[in-house]
């Protein structure tokens, strides 16, 4: 595989480059319902084809996967909401207890450290009468009445609501046509190494989805059975909440640490529920991320536990959130691309010599 010699050439396909990327950028917002499309149909396509060749025909065998991966989807939503609506009364009316009793704990802690500070107990109450007087589903109605109909927000969650399902259902019945057109659009001499390249990232790609659905399943049942035997009420549904939520790095963990504090707090003392959900999630965070993870991930892609840490610190401080979620795959396909290029270069030499 080799570039073009001509300056000419090379300078045109550079601008060439440069404005497609350009025009991605500018279109960011219409293309992204149909990139996450393309990255499920991605991670779909072989339950696909595993029902085509069992002679289910190919749009069905579209159909029932893309319906069993949106129930998936709901379920797991649905394990958030009845702990929401089993907490937000019981939120609403502890909620001035919990004020009293926070007071009372802090305040001796800061005047032992020559602070004066103490909260506004009455304010504070009068704030939670005001915003939490109602149930769960009146302050979803003002939130959704505080946002404009016509909003970009509320388009643009609907747009992806509707299109991506669409998306994917199409991209997933003409998988097989579009990868073959994919290839035959690469010139002869790149084909093979292409090819080669494409093969072992999907080699490297499949390894990395074994080992964080693995993860995930074992950080599941670790939260439900460490805030069970705490002697928390809700430990199942947030337990399992926060292990399968872990696909989304540091966002999903907050959330089931919020979930757990919030329900502890409803049930236990203050000091009581600071402990136990603080220890379970510490240790949690501490298995996760220096032990299964570099184990079950990095290994599986052939990063080095050390390389998986770097690698979600650098990603996440270049590109924040978006760098966190494709630090390993990206890492994975560069390691990828460097095995070949290393070897590219080796042959390149011996034929020089």
């Amino acid at each position: 595989m080799q570039l073009p010699k001509d300056p000419i050439k090379l300078a045109v396909l550079t601008a060439l480059a440069v404005a497609v990327l350009a025009l991605a950028v500018a279109l960011s917002a219409v293309l992204s319902p149909f990139l996450m499309a393309a990255a499920l149909a991605y991670l779909l396509s072989g339950w696909v084809h595993r029902l085509a060749s069992a002679g289910l025909p190919r749009a069905l065998a579209v159909l029932l996967v893309e319906v069993v991966f949106i129930l998936l989807v709901l379920s797991l939503a649905a394990l958030v909401i009845p702990v929401l609506s089993h907490e937000w009364p019981l939120l609403r009316d502890q909620l001035p207890v919990l004020i009293q009793k926070l007071d009372v704990l802090i305040s001796p802690v800061l005047q032992a450290w020559g602070i004066d500070v103490r909260l506004d107990v009455e304010g504070l109450k009068a704030f939670v009468r005001e915003h939490l007087s109602g149930n769960l589903g009146d302050g979803a109605a003002r939130m959704l009445s505080s946002l404009k109909l016509g909003g970009s927000l509320v388009l643009a969650v609907l747009g992806h609501a509707v299109l991506v399902p669409v998306a994917l259902y199409y991209l997933l019945l003409s998988w097989p046509r579009l990868i073959a057109r994919l290839r035959s659009a690469l010139p002869v001499a790149w084909r093979l190494p292409v090819g080669r390249f494409l093969t072992e990232c999907d080699q490297v790609m499949g390894g990395y989805l074994r080992g964080q659905i693995a993860v995930m399943v074992a950080m599941a049942c670790y939260y439900s059975i460490a805030l069970r035997l705490g002697g928390l009420d809700l430990a199942w549904p947030i337990g399992i909440f926060t292990g399968l939520a872990l696909c989304v790095p540091y966002v999903g963990f907050g959330m089931g640490l919020v979930l757990a504090l919030l329900a502890a707090l409803l049930q236990f003392e203050p000091q009581q529920a600071v402990l136990l959900v603080g220890g379970v999630y510490a240790l949690g965070q501490l298995i996760e991320g220096f032990g299964l993870t570099p184990r079950w991930v990095g290994e599986r892609i052939g990063l080095h536990p050390l390389a998986v840490i770097f690698a979600l610190l650098a990603f996440g401080q270049l590109l924040g959130f978006i760098g966190v979620l494709l630090a390993l795959p990206a890492s994975a396909m560069l390691l990828v691309a460097g095995r070949h290029l290393l070897a590219y270069g080796w042959n390149n030499d011996r034929d020089a010599a």
